[in-house]
């Protein structure tokens, strides 16, 4: 598992693009990890065939760790599949002491020898976590793969449903594309305990529905304890009563990117002492200029909503007072003014709330602002945001209007000073030129670190992008 992003430790592997016996080539992705920043496809810098894929999709494995094995002899075996399959084979056990952890402490035989991706062939022991396959079988996996296979084996092998070709008996894992397995998990249906009915042995979304409520009857044999005289009567009557119970809860584990936004926020909320400030006032000027732009030719094609505007007000406000563009460094005791601005946009995604940032977003023009904030959100929608798109955010700025929020009080990105929620764009009546008429109104909130941005200064900053908004001719006066 390669260090994808700096800081990060462990990441999850969300779903394998090959199996054992696989041909591959130098710079093909072979899968997709989850790490506490984004989801991140990896590619293989060898040329050869799947040997062994070391952990199931689902497991959190550490920076470092052997994930996959690569043959990149031409003659050898292809995967730990065939000493299982071909016990006369005696080349067939070669590759497979290399490829498990009890087999690694022994010195390598000669010749070639699997490839461990990113760290070359394995020469001193790796720590592997506890999978959730049977015990019996992954307690001693390299003895299955090298001892010579019994006559019974070949047979059973292939009758296991939705086994993995080539992962043989030491990992059992099932067959299942990542949304079967998330609903799988949703659910709390153990994959190896369903039936699989998709071709080649592939459990579907019908497969792990049906296994909710057999899960249930599973239990019913307590039932029957009560009225022993009439068990097959009992159990079906039983059933209801656990799948109840059981949808009475969900439990979901807390990792990848809601753990790593836990523990940043924790951190960001008693280290940093917030102030938020907010102030309401009459957008509709700029609501007329989101229109008139849409129409502009030099703004064709591109996406222009309000949120393109408030971003290039925070520009602009960010110039007139710099000191709220900056970092507390606890560390060496130091305020660190920033003299370039890299824009964060919180955005909302099926794996958690993200914040990737449009780097240099002082330097942009219109359009070219539009065009990189319309990538930054398909990216994160997508699911493909790097971590390196995360890192270096110098503000913040989180639309809760679109969920029909009127205002919240944001908690600080770490590493940041400052953070503006945009509430809701709603008519409502307001005072305008003597006169109470419907208008379009919002509620702007601005928390910052009062460590280094006193009262004054927020404020200030805030009433700046409020005065844009409600004349945005200062765009151009101010910027």
């Amino acid at each position: 598992m390669p260090d994808v992003g700096e800081g990060l430790t462990e990441a999850e592997i969300l779903s394998w693009y090959v199996k054992p016996g696989d041909t591959v080539t130098d710079g093909q992705v072979v899968c997709e990890v989850e790490t506490a920043k984004a989801a991140v496809e990896l590619p293989i810098p060898f040329d050869g065939t799947v040997h062994e894929l070391r952990f199931p999709e689902g497991t959190t494995v550490d920076v470092g760790e052997v994930i996959i094995s690569v043959n990149v002899g031409g003659d050898a075996p292809a995967g730990p599949a065939a000493p299982v399959a071909e016990t006369p084979a005696a080349p067939a056990a070669a590759p497979a002491p290399a490829a498990t952890p009890a087999a690694e402490a022994e010195p390598e035989p000669e010749g070639r020898q699997p490839v461990l991706v990113g760290y070359g062939v394995a020469a001193s022991s790796t720590k592997r976590r506890a999978r959730k396959a049977a015990p019996a079988a992954t307690a001693e996996p390299a003895a299955a793969a090298a001892a010579p296979a019994p006559a019974t084996a070949p047979a059973a092998a292939p009758v296991v449903p939705g086994q993995l070709n080539g992962s043989g008996p030491a990992t059992g894992r099932p067959l299942a594309k990542p949304p079967v397995r998330k609903l799988a998990k949703d659910l709390g249906v153990d994959l190896t305990s369903v039936t699989p009915t998709g071709p080649e042995g592939v459990v579907t979304r019908d497969d792990v529905h049906r296994a909710v409520a057999p899960a249930a009857v599973t239990a019913a044999p307590a039932a029957p304890v009560a009225e022993p005289e009439t068990p097959a009567a009992v159990a079906p009557a039983a059933a209801p009563v656990a799948v109840s119970v059981e949808a009475r809860e969900t439990r979901v584990p807390i990792k990848g990117v809601r753990k790593a936004t836990a523990a940043a926020m924790v951190g960001s909320a008693f280290t940093a002492p917030h102030v938020t400030e907010f102030v309401t006032f009459d957008i509709t000027r700029t609501m007329k200029l989101v229109e008139e732009l849409k129409s502009d030719k030099d703004m064709a094609g591109l996406r222009v909503n309000p949120l393109l505007l408030i971003a290039k007000a925070v520009l602009v406000a960010v110039k007139r007072n710099p000191d709220v563009n900056a970092a507390w460094d606890e560390a060496a005791q130091e305020i660190v003014r920033k003299h370039y601005v890299n824009l964060g946009i919180a955005a909302a995604t099926p794996r958690g709330l993200i914040v990737p940032n449009i780097k240099d977003a002082h330097a942009q023009a219109l359009p070219e602002l539009s065009r990189s904030l319309s990538e930054l959100v398909a990216t994160a929608r997508e699911g493909k945001t790097t971590p390196a798109a995360m890192q270096g955010g110098t503000f913040t700025i989180t639309n809760v209007g679109v969920f029909g929020v009127d205002t919240g009080t944001p908690i600080l990105n770490p590493g940041e000073s400052a953070i503006l929620a945009v509430g809701a764009i709603k008519l409502q009546p307001w005072v305008h030129k003597g006169k109470v008429k419907p208008r379009q109104v919002t509620t702007l909130a601005l928390s910052f670190d009062h460590r280094l941005v006193d009262g004054e200064l927020g404020s200030k900053f805030l009433a700046d992008i409020a005065a844009i908004l409600e004349q945005p001719k200062r765009l151009i006066t101010w910027g």
